[in-house]
């Protein structure tokens, strides 16, 4: 069986690195800790569980922090994880069989990273992410912010999920850390430019998000799923600047990039959900529960457009047509991935009483 070294670099996470831990404790050989200028008890809680804890003076660079937690690595493979990830019972169960079933050959194993969940908990924002990478190979981190680690060889993916609570609110550092790098000359890989474009969006720098975005999706070498992403964020700056022609527009031209996904059918369905043109929402909305949801993805995946939403949506298109049996329908199938949901059994009750009255209404007449 392998053995495992959980690295981690951490910053005044006193409040989230007892659940990470505790979560994966089962799980690996070592805890690295590498802090980087904890003023709270963060290297207190750290030493429950390791007295493997370093120092490192920031120099706003997370790969060069995450690379030096690397260097410290005894056993066969790494598995990194931030404060505010966790693992659900379920995922450490599959990761005690996967610990005892890897093949020494795998190189790295891609995860799921849960990075946002609706009311009841399901995760509603879906990634992948190189979370187990073998030492021998010693890959390296790259990028001084939004970091990604460089990987080849047999890569295995996983359904094991990592879960992901931000703490941190939002402080600008990230975009900061950008613009330094832009005003020292620095040229932005795709990826980077895209993180930049994200950054700018968060801080409501939306029209220089958006040229960014339309960079990455003009550009013949950008991946796909990358030009994916972009569309859907611009769509998202110009829904927060009112421009609702230019969010569906953008919506569409995913079409340019891949075959139809439902994450986006849905945004499209609900454009005109919204200006009360319900048939064509119908329309969009029963392409987006007809899709097959990509099996070998690796960037962001909308959970809640390929399970529930559509139909929750379709019941509510169904209602303002008066098609009160097909809205009952969508209802329902919304009711088998949510069942204690409480608006959808609200829904559920109204639309009964409605069909009751119509099926007496007809007996009158």
């Amino acid at each position: 069986m392998i053995t495992i070294s959980l690295c981690m670099i951490v910053k005044n996470e006193e409040q989230v690195l007892d659940r990470c831990l505790n979560s994966v404790k089962a799980l690996v050989d070592e805890v690295i800790i590498v802090d980087t200028g904890s003023t709270d008890n963060t290297k207190a809680v750290a030493a429950k569980y390791t007295d493997r804890i370093f120092h490192f003076d920031w120099i706003d660079d997370f790969s060069a922090a995450r690379n030096v937690s690397f260097s410290y690595a005894a056993c066969d493979y790494i598995l990194w994880l931030d404060a505010d990830d966790w693992l659900q019972e379920r995922d450490v169960q599959k990761f005690k069989r996967l610990k005892e079933t890897l093949d020494p050959k795998v190189d790295s194993v891609c995860m799921d990273y849960y990075v946002a969940f609706d009311t009841l908990g399901q995760p509603t924002s879906v990634y992948k992410r190189n979370r187990l990478v073998k030492r021998a190979r010693n890959f390296q981190w790259i990028d001084p912010v939004h970091e990604s680690i460089e990987v080849n060889g047999e890569v295995l993916l996983s359904d094991i999920a990592v879960c992901h609570g931000r703490t941190h609110a939002g402080t600008g550092r990230n975009l900061r850390i950008y613009e330094g790098l832009l005003e020292r000359g620095a040229v932005l890989s795709g990826r980077q430019l895209f993180q930049y474009a994200t950054e700018l969006t968060t801080n409501g720098n939306l029209e220089k998000a958006i040229a960014a975005y339309q960079t990455i999706i003009d550009d013949p070498t950008a991946y796909f799923e990358l030009k994916l992403e972009c569309c859907d964020r611009m769509a998202h700056c110009h829904r927060e600047l009112g421009r609702k022609e230019q969010e569906l527009h953008a919506l569409l031209m995913t079409f340019s990039c891949d075959v139809p996904r439902a994450d986006y059918v849905c945004r499209i369905a609900y454009y005109f959900q919204e200006n009360g043109d319900y048939e064509k929402a119908v329309n969009w909305y029963q392409l987006a529960i007809k899709l097959e949801k990509p099996e070998k993805r690796l960037l962001g995946v909308n959970q809640m457009a390929w399970t529930w939403f559509p139909h929750l949506q379709l019941a509510a298109c169904y209602g303002k047509l008066g098609r009160l049996k097909e809205a009952y329908a969508h209802n329902e199938t919304a009711l088998s991935y949510a069942p204690n949901d409480p608006n959808l059994l609200n829904n559920k009750k109204l639309l009964k009483a409605a069909l009751k009255n119509t099926k007496t209404i007809g007996k009158q007449a």
